[in-house]
């Protein structure tokens, strides 16, 4: 009898992620040339990143601190000695032929970082993924291809040697991932990490932070993993977890309709089509040709420096999002949010430590604030309003100093010019008016006015409550407090 074929769900994907994060360092890792983004081509260049004759390297001091912070922010081992290799590469976009980096001797290795995915009821779904690796390397420089031809497409290429030379850190990531939408949040957690740490932007338009996917299938339960294949060119997340989820589809099906052979390539990832592309066959590493770098000393940390740079390092995000659920109390949903950049994990923070009542200045601080940055384009450590004068607008909120309406019309204000909230509404003369015996005078003579609406009240038409407290708004200028304005109400409306 003929067994039954295998179906989909009998596979599972094993992934693994190589992020390149450029180093935020305002030179180049072996000279002095300009990092800047976006300059003339081929003006930040020099002889030792054009690998001119005769010309040394000199490691920027920067690009091991930052190495060594992140490595110690993704729980990696750093190494006391570490080297510099040269890996062979022939493309026209390095001019020495061959990169620095590092082989065998990283300056960080086993280390893991935290995963967090909201499920449907919004509870947080935790997964450690493991980091193999964390390298430092030289960017290579930029093709751009030109002209056109109907039949053979670009007719020439430049080349802009401005990125060359550039810092790179590498950080690859074990095969633990099994989803495109698990490697998607991966590589937010790395860009979340570096952002906190200052050292990369993490600006993927720009391509200060590159992924590239290596991905096989196999059946549940195998040890052994399918064959490797790569995806480059994504610039996007979202673009990482489409990519991989069309190249689960594409191997499955290679693997049970036997309509190709997956073999070890690179593929590109066509954003127009969403689909994957071969681009060429898999070097190994053999084909690079590593050797130690000879014109680099090998490198010695010490445990004293190590510890230096650990105790520098901020909090960061895994831990901000812990201490929001678990001390603070806020849902998965917010503590996402609030955590996502560092200035407002910031200026959060310092709105709490200003005295601020936590859930609520939270809902500001999602609601007209981010909508105010992003409508600026601020960020949060450009706003004119201070933490601590929004802590002050909520706690005169909370104190009953003035109404949730009253702080929404002086917040303009506030985030155009900065200032103090309590001086703003003094001067406004807009202190809520929370005196008895002032709101019952002014509710008595709406009831005697209003003779037909109050028995219309009575005869159960209660929706123009409404109307007496509008009133009430009206004859203050919004400045009655509404809950006692609603309970001192409702007897006089009811006749008692």
């Amino acid at each position: 009898m003929t067994a039954a074929a295998p179906t989909k769900t009998q596979y599972e994907a094993v992934i693994g992620l190589e992020t390149h994060c450029q180093l935020s360092t305002n030179t180049k890792i072996f000279s002095n040339s300009s990092t800047e983004f976006g300059a003339t081509p081929n003006t930040n260049i020099d002889p030792i990143c054009m690998g001119l004759p005769g010309v040394l390297p000199v490691l920027n001091q920067k690009v091991l601190e930052y190495s060594v912070k992140t490595g110690l922010a993704l729980n990696c081992q750093i190494a006391p000695y570490s080297k510099f290799d040269r890996k062979q590469y022939f493309y026209p976009d390095l001019p020495k032929n061959y990169q620095i980096s590092q082989y065998d001797l990283p300056i960080a290795e086993h280390g893991w970082l935290e995963i967090e995915l909201i499920d449907d009821d919004g509870n947080p779904q935790r997964k450690r993924i493991g980091v193999t690796r964390a390298h430092m390397e030289e960017d290579a420089g930029k093709l751009v291809h030109a002209g056109s031809d109907r039949l053979a497409g670009s007719t020439h290429s430049l080349v802009d040697y401005n990125r060359a030379g550039v810092p790179l850190l590498e950080i690859v990531s074990e095969p633990d991932i099994r989803s495109g939408r698990e490697a998607a949040e991966y590589g937010q957690e790395i860009r979340r990490i570096v952002r906190y740490l200052g050292v990369c932007d993490g600006n993927m338009q720009e391509g200060s932070m590159r992924c590239d996917v290596n991905i096989s299938v196999r059946p549940v339960g195998q040890d052994a993993f399918g064959t490797k294949v790569e995806i480059k060119n994504m610039n996007s997340f979202s673009a990482i977890a489409r990519a991989i989820d069309y190249e689960i589809e594409r191997q499955i099906n290679a693997i049970e309709i036997g309509t190709e052979t997956i073999i070890q390539e690179t593929r590109l990832w066509d954003e127009n089509l969403q689909c994957t592309k071969s681009m060429r066959s898999k070097e190994g590493a053999s084909d690079y040709r590593y050797f130690p770098e000879p014109d680099l000393t090998p490198l010695e940390v010490s445990r004293e420096q190590v510890a230096a740079w650990k105790a520098e390092l901020p909090e960061l995000p895994i831990a901000k999002r812990h201490r929001y659920e678990e001390e603070l109390g806020l849902s998965a949903y917010d503590t996402r949010v609030l955590t996502e950049d560092v200035d407002v994990a910031s200026y959060f923070d310092a709105a709490l430590s200003a005295g601020a009542p936590v859930k609520q200045v939270a809902n500001w601080v999602m609601g007209d604030l981010m909508a105010y940055a992003k409508e600026q384009k601020q960020s949060f450590s450009e706003l004119a309003l201070t933490p601590e004068s929004l802590a002050e607008l909520v706690n005169l909120i909370e104190d009953n100093t003035i109404s949730g309406k009253i702080a929404k019309e002086v917040l303009p204000e506030l985030l155009e010019k900065g200032g103090s909230a309590k001086a703003i509404v003094e001067a406004k003369g807009l202190i809520q008016i929370s005196d008895v015996g002032e709101l019952e005078t002014i509710i008595d003579q709406l009831i005697a006015d209003n003779p037909d609406k109050v028995e219309q009240f009575r005869a159960g038409k209660t929706k123009l409550q409404g109307f007496f407290v509008g009133q009430v708004m009206k004859a203050t200028g919004g400045r009655a407090d509404p809950k006692l304005t609603n309970k001192l109400l409702m007897p006089k409306l009811n006749g008692k």
